[in-house]
């Protein structure tokens, strides 16, 4: 029997619609909009559609939207003064810094620069050690909505057997803390793990965050696991254009699975969807409110 697909857009748009529900009355006790400022360096065609699709969405959610686009020559210290200016703006309550930067700039220094209260990508030390210890954090926008769906998909996750394929601080290790906070049993593999395929054969839930196209297959996979796929990865086509497809064989995999998220229209509207949720709690948090807790 083939795999249930899991529907990433419409929770998305579940997620979006409870965070425009809940801005008015933030408006209402604190006078003004939450507001989000995205900061792109340089041209990459990705990044520029990205950050369209974040303003896009803040303002449809009621909120403030401040985009900054600099030069990919910019120097790091002309970078972090614009930083410290956002730390500093009452009408700001998000910082995102589009990654990644180029070479010339120090990301780890960038990422350091942001106030953790206004860091809703969750990937500043302080709220990675929050999230360690289990303290109440901003939490990277792909990790939360991979878990928003594994929930919704799964219902309670205690006592599965977890594996996430990746360790990057973006995704792979904010995922495993997610997971263990849901009381899983994680593993972590990667690019050393010995004997992959028989790793990932323990799983209930299998997280593939690894940027290599269709790594995972089918007979990887436990018979009615459910799969979360992070990747996206362009193949190309005859006709110049390419494909997008994710870190795994969804052919072979759907054929296994018993829930698999797709490549497009999975996990990539949840971010967003996340993005703003963070942005709304970090607004909240900024103004002394209690975030509602239905977010």
């Amino acid at each position: 029997m083939a795999a249930s697909v899991i529907d990433g857009k419409a929770a998305a748009a579940g997620i979006r619609a409870r965070v425009a529900a809940q801005v008015p009355g933030f408006v209402a006790a604190a006078g003004r909009r939450p507001g989000l400022a995205v900061v792109l360096v340089g041209e990459d065609p990705a990044s520029q559609v990205y950050v369209r699709s974040k303003g896009k969405a803040t303002r449809e959610a009621g909120m403030e939207s401040f985009e900054h686009r600099l030069s990919p020559e910019v120097s790091q210290d002309e970078l972090l003064a614009l930083v410290e200016r956002l730390n500093s703006d009452e009408a700001v309550d998000g910082i995102l810094v589009q990654l990644p930067l180029p070479a010339h700039v120090d990301e780890q220094a960038v990422i350091a620069a942001i106030d953790p209260d206004k860091d809703v990508d969750g990937f500043h030390v302080v709220n990675a050690g929050r999230l360690a210890v289990g303290l109440p954090a901003l939490v990277p926008c792909t990790p939360f909505g991979c878990l928003h769906l594994l929930k919704q998909q799964c219902g309670s996750l205690s006592g599965l057997e977890a594996v996430v394929i990746g360790r990057s601080n973006i995704v792979g290790k904010p995922m495993a803390q997610l997971l263990l906070a849901e009381n899983c049993t994680v593993t972590i593999a990667h690019s050393r793990t010995r004997d992959l395929p028989e790793v990932v054969r323990r799983a209930d839930i299998v997280v593939a965050a690894v940027g290599r196209p269709e790594m995972v297959k089918g007979d990887w996979l436990k018979p009615g696991a459910t799969v979360i796929d992070v990747g996206i990865n362009r193949l190309p086509t005859d006709d110049g254009k390419g494909r997008l497809v994710g870190d795994v064989d969804f052919a072979s995999a759907s054929a296994v699975a018993g829930a698999i998220t797709p490549v497009p229209g999975g996990v990539g509207p949840m971010t967003i969807a996340m993005l703003l949720r963070n942005t709304l709690v970090a607004a909240h948090g900024r103004a002394g409110l209690e975030a509602p807790e239905d977010l």
